[in-house]
């Protein structure tokens, strides 16, 4: 395991490289085009009899590091506590209205449409599967990723209102994403609540225990390290209770049967809220220092896994036609979800009218969903899920994520002024 990770490691660092000296795009694009790449070119040269075992030899690499383990029992943890941490908790709480119903309500209606609409054109190309399966893809795909429209956004100087808005309904929809993927998973037999006979009391419990039990476990947890912390000045210790926190955080809110990304999500924002008070002077320049950087390289660590998992994709020229379709729903499912709750909410928080759009195309699928689809059994219905997966998150990130930019900017542009007429780029 160690020598397959110093390969992604290695290999990660000289794509980064490259991207950084010649192409300049935000590096977790950069990097999962990079890798995608590669992948593709590996597949050709297997095809054409060059390189004989090279591909293998990758693929074995691959499959020792085990994409799913990777992110949902490795570096997930790590990465939703970071993007909290780095977060004003009390912004956030002022806009806590408009980011859980956008999380909430939003991955809900995007969940059923992704289902509804993936099962109609799996069907339609000959390749359908189960509604259940369908809403199963529709749960995993739904939520967006935090990390490379954060880095977009940072880039074009978004006013932190709406910086907050995108950065925190994307920490919270990855929690919910996971919470509903888990519940219809028990309805479709896969993973720990499979075994059971589905009721709409047993779903709603499942639902109630693992998203609000996972984000009292999170109050909790930041509590206690929040305490610790304050009550020392040592940046070295105060990092490693923070980084124990997380990891044993997450294995402990898994173990209980709790959503463990919800609870990373509040224990950072608690972290955050009460920074000023748990660091002191340059020891909260220290851990802040540690977290933002451990955040950024891990997720360049894992947009290049993305690229280079993409050898693992077992799909046909078929799924891959149904998968551009899938892309066309999601997006459409992107727009409504995102749109009604913004109705509900845009008049109390003042946002301009092109936030949906925002929202929309700045809506990136990243390592969560795939780590979800591969974890899958091996089913007749994977393939199909796989397939879609991949083609939904590359486009995203390459399609989107290059392209964003212009949205971003007028999207700023349009904010008014906020509640009680604060600026768009105000604190308030």
């Amino acid at each position: 395991m160690l020598s397959a990770f110093a390969v992604l490691l290695c290999s990660t660092a000289l794509l980064a490289w490259l991207n950084e000296r010649f192409l300049r795009i935000p590096t977790t694009v950069g990097v999962t085009l990079a890798a995608a790449l590669a992948s593709t070119v590996l597949v050709v040269l297997d095809a054409f009899g060059i390189g004989v075992g090279l591909r293998e030899a990758v693929e074995s690499i691959l499959e020792t590091l085990d994409f799913s383990e990777f992110v949902l029992d490795g570096i997930l943890s790590i990465l939703l506590f970071a993007g909290a941490l780095g977060l004003d908790a009390r912004r956030m709480l002022r806009q806590r209205v408009s980011i859980l119903t956008l999380a909430v309500l939003g991955t809900l209606i995007s969940t059923v449409l992704i289902g509804l609409g993936s099962w109609s054109v799996l069907a339609l190309l000959g390749a359908g599967i189960p509604l259940a399966w369908a809403l199963l893809f529709g749960a995993l795909i739904s939520p967006t990723d935090p990390v490379a429209i954060l880095d977009l956004l940072k880039r074009a100087r978004v006013p932190e209102r709406l910086r907050h808005l995108i950065a925190g309904e994307s920490l919270f929809n990855d929690g919910i994403g996971v919470v509903l993927f888990v519940v219809i998973g028990g309805a479709v037999g896969v993973g720990a609540h499979g075994s059971e006979d589905p009721t709409v009391a047993s779903v709603a419990l499942v639902f109630l225990r693992e998203a609000v039990g996972g984000m009292l476990f999170g109050l909790v947890l930041g509590w206690v390290g929040y305490t610790l912390c304050r009550t020392i000045d040592g940046h070295v210790v105060e990092v490693i209770l923070t980084l124990a926190m997380v990891v044993g955080g997450y294995s402990g809110a898994v173990a209980l049967g709790l959503s463990g990304p919800l609870a990373m999500v509040i224990a950072g924002l608690v972290m955050s809220a009460g920074k000023d008070a748990a660091f002191h002077g340059e020891t909260r320049h220290h851990v802040e220092g540690f977290w933002e950087t451990l955040d950024q390289v891990l997720n360049i660590l894992l947009f290049a896994f993305i690229g280079f998992d993409v050898l693992l994709a077992d799909s046909s020229p078929s799924l891959l036609l149904a998968g551009l379709a899938i892309v066309a729903v999601t997006l459409v499912a992107r727009l409504v979800s995102t749109g009604i709750p913004m109705l509900l909410v845009r008049r109390r928080d003042g946002y301009g009218p092109w936030t949906v759009r925002l929202l929309t195309w700045g809506g990136l699928r990243g390592g969560i969903a795939i780590s979800l689809a591969l974890g899958l059994p091996s089913v007749e219905e994977r393939p199909a899920i796989v397939t879609a997966t991949y083609v939904v998150v590359l486009f995203t990130i390459a399609v989107q994520g290059l392209t964003v930019g212009p949205v971003i900017r007028r999207a700023a542009a349009a904010l008014p002024a906020g509640p009680a007429g604060a600026s768009a780029s105000s604190p308030s």
